[in-house]
C-alpha cells in the first residue's frame, strides 16, 4: 500500500512564531535589528542571488521554515575567500543550510566542451564568476571553520546528485559522496520540504543531529549497517553458482515461491524467514527471490559496491547506479549503503510526494515575489525569465537517461489545485511591476505531465519502471489531459490575462494520446513557434535514451499543422536534438542531419551531451555499459564520443548548413564510406572542395559533364577567367579545416 507521510504543516509551531512574517527573509544585521530578532534559527547559504519567489529553492524553503516558526535568514552569493562573509548573521541557534542554488556550480560554471561561461543567470547583471566550484563544498567548509559546534545541512541540485559515489566530469574521475567531501552532518535531497521541517522540529526539540538517521529523503554518515536490518549483498555483479536463477536486487519480481540456495523452488519455509532479533544484523550474500517478498523494505538495505570499487572499475559504477535508479520509488525503496574508506554512506528511501494540498500551501507561502530590495536596479537574468510565469508541478516519469529531473524531483508527479494556480496568476497581475499581461509559462518539468498519475496507487506503490513512457506507454498511465485543458481555459478567462504561453518541455508522446489537447494548446498556447526535444532520430541512440521513435513525433506534427491550419495560423515546430550522446555513432549523426535536411530545418542553437552527476546517460558515458540492462561483465560495450574533436564532428553534424562545419564534415563522410554525400543536391549533404565557393555565394553549381543541353545553357553565363583558381583558393582558406583560425 501506498506509504502515508505527516502533513507538512500537522507541525506544532516554534516559538519564535511570534515574530511573524518578514516583507523580506534578513541578508544582514541591520535587517535583522528591524525585526527584532537577536538571532537567526536556521541560516540558508546559497549560490544565488536572493529572489523572494518561488521559483527559487532558497525562498521555498525559508519561506516554509518561517511558516513552521523559525527565524530564517539568507546569506546570498558570500565571498568564500573572506570568512567573516558567512558571519555577518551571526551563529544559527540550530544549524547552517547550504546549498549550490538552482544549478549545479559546475554546470553552471562551464560549457559541454568545458570552456568557462561568460555569464550566470542566477547573478545580479548576470555576472560570472560570483560562486565557486563545488559550492557545495566550498560553502560548507567556510562554515565550520568559523563554528565547528554548528550543524551543517546540505542540499539543492548539486548535493542532491552527488549523495553517492558519482563520475565528475569535469576531473574525469569517480569522486566521493558529497556529504563526505563537504564534512557536512546531513544531506537532503529531491524536493526536501518533508525532511527540512521534520529535521528543524527535532533540532529545535533537542535531539542531536546525529541521532537523526531513519529520515527519508537524507544521505548519512555511519560506522555500520544499522542493526536490526537485513542487508542485501549487491558489491559484485558475476556471482558463482546458478547466475540465471538469481534474480538482481533491482527486479521488480511477482513469485511467492521459495527458492533454496541454489535457485530451486522449494515448498517448505525457510527457518532464515523466521521472525528475526532487532539486535542483529544478517547479511545475504546474493539478494534472492524470496527475501524480496519476505523481508519488509524498511528493514532492507542494499549494499553498493564501494567508492573505491567503482571508482577502479566502470562496470561495478554501471551496476551500482542501476541499482540506485531502480530504488527510487519512494513506496518501495530499500536503503542504500556505500562504503568509503573507514565510512559507510547510508541513502535512506525517497521522501513522500507532497499531496495537492501541501504544493498548494507551499506555493501560498508570502513570497515578495521579486529580488531583495539590495538588488535594486540590478537586473537579475533568472527572474526575468520567470517572474511571469508559474509552476503548476513537480516530478517526472519520462525516465530520459541524459536528464537527471527524475534523480532530484522523482518519477511521481505532484501537482497543485486549479484554484492555487489561478490564484497565482492573479498575484502576477496585481504585484508584479511591469506586467503586460502575459503569462510566459505554465508547466514544470514538462508542460503536459500535470496531474498524470498511474491508475491505481497499489500498483503505483509496487513498481520499479524506470519510465512510464518507454518503451511504450504504460496501460496504468493516465494520459487524459481533461485537467490541464481546463486550467489553459480558466486561465484564459481571467481579467487582465490576455496570453497565456506554454514555454516548458512537452511531452508529445503523450499529448498525441489527447488530440482535444493539442488543439487547445495549438489554438492557444503557441505564439507561433513550439519548442519540442524529439532529441535525435536514430532507433539505435534513442532507445539509449529512452525516448520514443520518430513515428511518434510524426503523428504530433501532423496535428500540430492541421489544428494551426483550422485556427487561422502560420506556427511552426522547433525540435531539439542532442549530439554526442552515449550509444550514439557517428552514422546516426549523419542520418539525422539528412533528416533535418529533408524537412527542411537548419538549427542554430545545438546541444552537446552533458554528463550530469548521478544520470543513467552519464553512467554509459563512463562505464561503457548500458545500465538500461543488467550489468555483467559480459554486457555490450557502448560507444560515447569522448574526446573534444569528436564531440565536435557530431555536433557539426547538426549545423551542416554551416560552411564552417564543411571541411570537418567532408573527412568525416570518408572516414564512414559516404562519400557520396558530399556534393550539391537534395541527397547530397556537404558540398564538395570544388563546389564550396559558388555555394556560398549563393551561385548555381555546374552542371555535370555530359549533359549537354546543361552545359548549352550555363554557357551563356560562363564565369569569367580565374574563378575556378578563386574558388580553389577560396576553399582551402575557407574551408572549415582551420575555423576561426585554429585547428
Amino acid at each position: 500500500m501506498p506509504i502515508k507521510a505527516p502533513h507538512l504543516f500537522s507541525y506544532p509551531k516554534y516559538w519564535a512564531e511570534c515574530f511573524g512574517t518578514a516583507p523580506f527573509l534578513p541578508t544582514s544585521r541591520e535587517e535583522m535589528d528591524q525585526l527584532g530578532w537577536d538571532s537567526c534559527d536556521i541560516i540558508i547559504v546559497t549560490g544565488d542571488a536572493y529572489v523572494d519567489h518561488p521559483s527559487f529553492g532558497m525562498a521555498i524553503m525559508g519561506r516554509l521554515l518561517e511558516a513552521q516558526g523559525f527565524r530564517v535568514g539568507i546569506i546570498s552569493q558570500p565571498d568564500w575567500r573572506d570568512p567573516q562573509a558567512f558571519s555577518v548573521l551571526g551563529k544559527p541557534n540550530l544549524y547552517f543550510g547550504v546549498t549550490a542554488g538552482n544549478m549545479d556550480s559546475l554546470i553552471n560554471g562551464y560549457t559541454a566542451d568545458l570552456r568557462k561561461r561568460s555569464d550566470d543567470a542566477y547573478t545580479p547583471a548576470g555576472e560570472a564568476g560570483k560562486r565557486p566550484d563545488r559550492a557545495v563544498i566550498v560553502y560548507s567548509q567556510c562554515c565550520r571553520a568559523l563554528w565547528k559546534d554548528v550543524p551543517i545541512v546540505i542540499g539543492g541540485i548539486e548535493a542532491s546528485l552527488r549523495r553517492i559515489a558519482q563520475y565528475d566530469y569535469w576531473s574525469n574521475a569517480v569522486r566521493r559522496s558529497v556529504l563526505i567531501d563537504a564534512a557536512a552532518d546531513i544531506l537532503l535531497y529531491g524536493n526536501a520540504e518533508r525532511a527540512i521541517v521534520e529535521l528543524s522540529h527535532r533540532l529545535a526539540n533537542g535531539e542531536s543531529v546525529s541521532q537523526i538517521n531513519n529520515l527519508r529523503g537524507t544521505t548519512i554518515v555511519v560506522d555500520h549497517t544499522p542493526l536490526g536490518f537485513t542487508e542485501l549483498d549487491s558489491s559484485r555483479v558475476d556471482w558463482p553458482g546458478k547466475i540465471d536463477n538469481i534474480p538482481s536486487p533491482y527486479e521488480t519480481t511477482h513469485n511467492n515461491q521459495n527458492v533454496d540456495a541454489d535457485g530451486n523452488v522449494v515448498d517448505k519455509a525457510e527457518p532464515e524467514l523466521q521472525p528475526q532479533r532487532d539486535d542483529v544484523v544478517r547479511i545475504v550474500p546474493m539478494p534472492l527471490r524470496r527475501y524480496e517478498e519476505k523481508v519488509p523494505a524498511d528493514k532492507t538495505c542494499i549494499r553498493l559496491p564501494s567508492f573505491e570499487k567503482v571508482s577502479k572499475d566502470p562496470v561495478l559504477y554501471a551496476h551500482a547506479s542501476r541499482v540506485l535508479h531502480q530504488e527510487s520509488n519512494p513506496h518501495n525503496a530499500r536503503a542504500l549503503i556505500q562504503k568509503h574508506g573507514t565510512k559507510q554512506v547510508w541513502v535512506n528511501p525517497p521522501p513522500i510526494p507532497l499531496e495537492t494540498e501541501e504544493m498548494d500551501a507551499v506555493f501560498d507561502l508570502p513570497y515578495a515575489r521579486i529580488p531583495h530590495p539590495k538588488y535594486e536596479g540590478v537586473r537579475i537574468p533568472a527572474y526575468d525569465m520567470i517572474k511571469t510565469s508559474v509552476n503548476i508541478m513537480r516530478g517526472c516519469f519520462g525516465g530520459c537517461t541524459f536528464c537527471s529531473i527524475t534523480e532530484h524531483e522523482g518519477r511521481i508527479i505532484q501537482s497543485r489545485s486549479h484554484e492555487s494556480i489561478l490564484k497565482e496568476i492573479e498575484e502576477i497581475r496585481d504585484r508584479v511591476p511591469g506586467f503586460t499581461g502575459t503569462i510566459s509559462d505554465l508547466g514544470g518539468p514538462t508542460s503536459n505531465m500535470y496531474k498524470l498519475n498511474c491508475k491505481d496507487p497499489d500498483i503505483q506503490s509496487n513498481c520499479r519502471k524506470l519510465s512510464c513512457v518507454y518503451p511504450e506507454i504504460c496501460p496504468n498511465l493516465k494520459t487524459d489531459h481533461s485537467e490541464t485543458t481546463q486550467l489553459y481555459r480558466k486561465a484564459r478567462a481571467i481579467d487582465g490575462v490576455h496570453t497565456i504561453a506554454i514555454a516548458s518541455g512537452l511531452r508529445y508522446d503523450l499529448a498525441v494520446e489527447d488530440p482535444e489537447y493539442v488543439k487547445e494548446l495549438v489554438t492557444h498556447h503557441v505564439g507561433g513557434y513550439l519548442k519540442i526535444a524529439p532529441e535525435h532520430s536514430e532507433k539505435n541512440t534513442l532507445s539509449k535514451m529512452m525516448k520514443p521513435g520518430m513515428g511518434t513525433y510524426n503523428r504530433f506534427e501532423k496535428m500540430f499543422y492541421k489544428y494551426s491550419k483550422e485556427a487561422g495560423k502560420k506556427q511552426y515546430l522547433i525540435p531539439y536534438f542532442i549530439a554526442a550522446h552515449p550509444g550514439c555513432e557517428d552514422e546516426d549523426m549523419m542520418n539525422l542531419a539528412l533528416w533535418l535536411k529533408k524537412h527542411n530545418f537548419e538549427v542554430d542553437q545545438v546541444q552537446t551531451f552533458y554528463p550530469s552527476p548521478m544520470s543513467l546517460a552519464t553512467a554509459m558515458y563512463y562505464s561503457g555499459r548500458n545500465p538500461l540492462k543488467r550489468i555483467t561483465y559480459k554486457s555490450e560495450k557502448i560507444y560515447s564520443p569522448k574526446a573534444l574533436d569528436e564531440r565536435r564532428i557530431q555536433k557539426a553534424f547538426l549545423r551542416y548548413h554551416d560552411p564552417a562545419n564543411w571541411a570537418k564534415l567532408r573527412e568525416s563522410l570518408r572516414e564512414i564510406g559516404r562519400e557520396d554525400l558530399i556534393g550539391v543536391g537534395d541527397n547530397k549533404l556537404v558540398p564538395a572542395e570544388h563546389e564550396e565557393y559558388r555555394v556560398r555565394r549563393g551561385i548555381k553549381p555546374r552542371p555535370a559533364r555530359g549533359d549537354k543541353r546543361q552545359q548549352g545553357l550555363a554557357g551563356k553565363n560562363k564565369p569569367r577567367a580565374g574563378a575556378k583558381r578563386s574558388s580553389s583558393r577560396s576553399s582551402n582558406n575557407r574551408s572549415g579545416r582551420r575555423p576561426n583560425g585554429r585547428r
